[in-house]
């Protein structure tokens, strides 16, 4: 199995991150490293790795041709291209390094007024710093008056001087237009409202005092009993399931963002943090490569993805979840990419010959590397493993979507055959 072969899990507690934030297990930055910025110390201007020369989406560029060795030279690692990516959406690269070319873009001329209140001193005291994240940090506040008077918040603070690039000012304002759109369901962060002034931007939300589902899973010795894991799947799956039919993809879900409304045992999952989510029609592919790494999808990879993105990553979560494992385990980022793209997970050591061959099966087909076949969360909300547990619901399918769409811009020879076949 290689790479794939399960280790005990080691999370600290912001171990698992965005892809744009480099890993202390990496290897040191060479020479050319140097020059590049501290955020992202492994990018190198090389060309496009000859791993994505099939995708779909990605865009043609002008370079050198790539040499060729023989071996034991490695074959060219993804790990690259996706940091240029990252650094170039997050205005991380310097003037004279190289880069893809999607539009120039600089700080120069920005403009970064979004239209909110500006009365947020007026309405909240801000309290102290919870959390931090790679774009802005969380503190607790108390609203001063209003609906809110003297009740506890979180508050998502944003520095402006963060937003250098167009794309980073239009990510704040995607995910704001998503928590206002986002609203009615239980295991949803509710979103207050959102203020700015000139130095920072504030997003207002519930504040859930449990912690994350990951500080649950290490308090638990690193795994659920299937039980309580199928618990936790439900709520998962059913709020990603109501994001979907909204149109929206996560696109970086993992334990981190899950949080508990109390520390009561069985107390609500909220889903959390949709700065990284964006807006996908039925029949569209994203091609922008975001997410964590030990949590993205191999389609992710390929720069042509749609919702099934987050029914993998939900995949790696219940893999963890029963057995307290990784599905794909690496030193480096690299090598993580490479047993998303390649390597198969294990299901041969313990716990899995004693689990359930239902949730056995559950897992593997979320972990279906071709999303065609993956389960959709209307699906996954559907299977055996998950059936028959109590409160469920389950939703609409995107797939009925598709089909419907597909029919209305049918031919009238076609529609009429489908009218046929359904008589018969």
């Amino acid at each position: 199995m290689g790479l794939c072969h399960a280790k005990p899990i080691e999370f600290q507690q912001n171990q698992t991150r965005d892809l744009s934030v480099p890993s202390e297990n990496d290897p040191p930055p060479n020479s050319r490293t140097s020059k590049s910025s501290s955020t992202f110390p492994f990018y190198s201007p090389s060309p496009l790795p000859s791993l994505f020369k099939n995708s779909p989406a990605v865009p043609s560029v002008n370079s050198t041709p790539l040499r060729i060795f023989k071996r034991p030279f490695p074959p060219p690692s993804p790990a690259k291209h996706i940091r240029a990516l990252l650094a170039r959406r997050h205005g991380s690269i310097k003037p004279n390094e190289a880069s893809i070319p999607e539009g120039s873009e600089c700080e120069i001329g920005l403009d970064k007024n979004f239209g909110f209140s500006k009365h947020f001193a007026s309405h909240y005291e801000l309290g102290e710093e919870v959390g931090r994240g790679h774009f802005g940090y969380t503190c607790l506040a108390k609203g001063k008056k209003g609906s809110l008077k003297h009740q506890e918040v979180a508050v998502k603070v944003i520095p402006k001087s963060k937003m250098t690039t167009a794309i980073a000012i239009e990510d704040v304002r995607r995910e704001v237009k998503i928590l206002r759109a986002l609203t009615g369901h239980k295991n949803l962060v509710q979103f207050y409202d959102a203020y700015e002034d000139d130095d920072n931007v504030y997003i207002v939300m519930e504040l859930c005092k449990g912690g994350e589902l990951l500080d649950r899973i290490l308090s638990r010795g690193g795994k659920y009993s299937e039980e309580d894991a199928r618990a936790v799947m439900v709520q998962i799956i059913s709020v990603v399931a109501f994001c979907h039919l909204q149109g929206v993809v996560h696109r970086d879900l993992k334990p981190e963002n899950f949080l508990f409304s109390t520390k009561d045992e069985n107390s609500q999952l909220k889903a959390i943090d949709f700065g990284l989510s964006d807006y996908v029609k039925p029949d569209e592919r994203l091609n922008d490569i975001v997410g964590s790494a030990y949590y993205v999808a191999p389609e992710v990879l390929h720069r042509s993805y749609g919702t099934e993105a987050d029914m993998w990553s939900i995949g790696v979560i219940a893999y963890i979840l029963l057995c307290g494992s990784r599905p794909f385990w690496a030193r480096t980022e690299s090598g993580i990419f490479r047993a998303v793209l390649k390597a198969d997970p294990s299901f041969d050591e313990a716990p899995w010959p004693s689990l359930s061959p239902e949730a056995i099966d559950f897992v593997k087909r979320l972990l279906n590397k071709d999303y065609r076949k993956r389960l959709t969360a209307a699906q996954a909300l559907s299977h055996p493993w998950l059936a028959n547990y109590h409160d469920i619901k389950i939703p609409q399918d995107m797939i009925v979507y598709r089909l419907v769409k597909a029919y209305i811009f049918s031919s009238s020879l076609r529609k009429s055959a489908l009218g046929v076949s359904m008589i018969i």
